[in-house]
């Protein structure tokens, strides 16, 4: 369930942050590469998350 909301959060601020960025410069919100970017960010976290952040209870 925490891979579902990792994903679906990414996609959400990554699309919002793209949408800002593009009305703060003046151009226009591509829907395509700020959805690749959410899942990129996605894959990411959950790679931080899993792998490299040790739990301190676990040692």
């Amino acid at each position: 369930m925490r891979y579902l909301w990792a994903i679906i959060w990414g996609f959400l601020l990554s699309n919002m942050m793209f949408y800002v960025l593009a009305s703060m410069q003046g151009g226009h919100f591509e829907f395509g590469p700020a959805s690749l970017f959410g899942v990129i960010l996605a894959v990411a976290a959950m790679v931080v998350g899993e792998g490299l952040i040790s739990d301190t209870a676990e040692q």
